[in-house]
């Protein structure tokens, strides 16, 4: 079945006749086609130029310049520095799409002609910044996206919102950003969405699409405990209380919240400590020691319960040795749920994409804020396989050698354009 054969013979059949169906079908397609070489362009541009968190100033105005283009109504600076463009068609449902702008603080270390040799400030250090996690790909599949919906004018059976958003991987400073911060600057306040799709690459083979109703990936909260013992000299410490040692037992503690009390069978679950910092020279014991980390799991009763557990297992360990535990959870971004019905509903449009390579994803302990628009609007996030067939360039997202197979960009327009117009036709 080709691309837009099932949109010609049962979306569009309840608005059109049959044969306008299937011309308004290879239209489109022509329109994809044509917008391709655009596409390419765009993400060779913008994975040369990277940006970071609430920093896409260079990015927001391309993408900002192109909408404009096309005739739409364009907010900015939503967010610091987000994007919505509005596209206006016939009467019908109000479909949002997303796609997150930013860059990493990493050096790439992958040969190419437009490898990114940007710079950035990340937390006062002087860092390279580059697209390791593909939202170079994402910000061009929607702009491509974009300009074939605009290509329909009245033939659009509903409204479009595109929501290019900033800080999806956190801001430089800490401070509120991305989906977060545009939800309450109203991104969805004027416009309230029926549906809303997003996608993300993945080490996936190239054009693969892999998603599954329900949860997909994992809640991400960080935590930092404090351990505060008494100083004293190394060479005594008998004459205070140790916070390293201390430390060092509330790390192997934590271990057993998900290995030995949490029921293995319900939800996969993580508690990892990724930092201790503590002491200045090695004669003196110090006074105290910081632990931070991070929490993931799928389900909102475990990701509370694991919560209590860290309080108790911490604070209980730092009193045994006569040391106390102060510990501060923030919570962060929730489980990226995909609605099941809409998976329902949308699976045979993703399978008339993709065809065997439309597959059931395994779920991910890697974490999205695209769950604050799910949260708000029946959502549906999918992965799009973009590892070359080498194996020797396949690196998971965020590795400085992080690769994208180019020709998985036409499979991500293709999949958000039927998806826009088989929901809109359908409701």
């Amino acid at each position: 079945m080709s691309l837009f054969a099932r949109i010609a013979t049962i979306s569009f059949a309840v608005l059109l006749t049959p044969v306008a169906a299937a011309d308004l079908a290879e239209s489109v397609e022509r329109r994809v086609e044509a917008v391709m070489p655009e596409v390419v362009s765009w993400r060779r541009d913008l994975h040369e130029h990277p940006e970071l968190g609430n920093r896409e100033f260079r990015t927001a105005g391309i993408i900002a310049e192109h909408l404009r283009e096309l005739g739409m109504e364009v907010r900015t600076e939503v967010a610091h520095t987000g994007v919505i463009g509005i596209l206006k068609g016939g009467e019908g449902p109000v479909v949002a799409l997303r796609a997150d702008m930013d860059g990493l603080p990493v050096t790439e270390l992958v040969d190419l002609p437009f490898a990114s040799k940007a710079r950035g400030e990340y937390l006062g250090q002087d860092v390279g910044v580059m697209h390791a996690c593909g939202h170079d790909n994402h910000v061009a599949i929607l702009m491509g996206v974009a300009e074939v919906l605009a290509g329909m004018g009245d033939e659009l059976p509903g409204t479009v919102l595109f929501l290019f958003q900033p800080a999806e991987e956190g801001t430089p400073d800490g401070t509120v950003g991305g989906a977060e911060l545009m939800l309450q600057e109203g991104a969805f306040d004027d416009v309230l969405p029926d549906a809303v799709f997003g996608l993300h690459v993945f080490p996936y083979p190239a054009g693969v699409i892999a998603t599954r109703p329900g949860g997909l990936m994992a809640s991400s909260d960080s935590y930092k405990i404090t351990v505060t013992g008494k100083q004293t000299h190394g060479a005594v410490p008998w004459a205070g209380v140790d916070p390293i040692v201390t430390a060092s037992q509330i790390v192997l503690g934590l271990q057993t919240i998900v290995s030995r009390q949490l029921d293995a069978t319900l939800t996969p679950s993580i508690v990892t400590v990724g930092k201790i910092d503590g002491g200045v020279r090695s004669n003196i014991i110090p006074e105290s020691v910081d632990l931070i980390g991070t929490i993931r799991t799928f389900d909102a009763e475990t990701r509370l319960d694991i919560h209590e557990r860290i309080r108790r297992t911490a604070t209980h360990i730092a009193e045994a040795a006569g040391a106390t535990a102060q510990v501060d959870i923030d919570l962060g971004y929730g489980v990226t749920r995909n609605d099941p019905e809409l998976y329902q509903k949308m699976a045979p449009t993703l399978r008339g994409v993709a065809g065997s390579q439309f597959i059931e994803a395994q779920q991910t302990t890697t974490a999205e804020d695209f769950s604050y628009f799910a949260n708000q609007a029946p959502g549906l996030f999918l992965f799009l396989g973009v590892a070359p067939e080498d194996p020797s360039l396949v690196y998971p997202n965020h590795s400085p050698r992080f690769y994208a197979d180019e020709r998985a960009l036409p499979v991500g327009v293709r999949a958000l354009t039927a998806l826009t117009l088989d929901f809109m036709a359908d409701n």
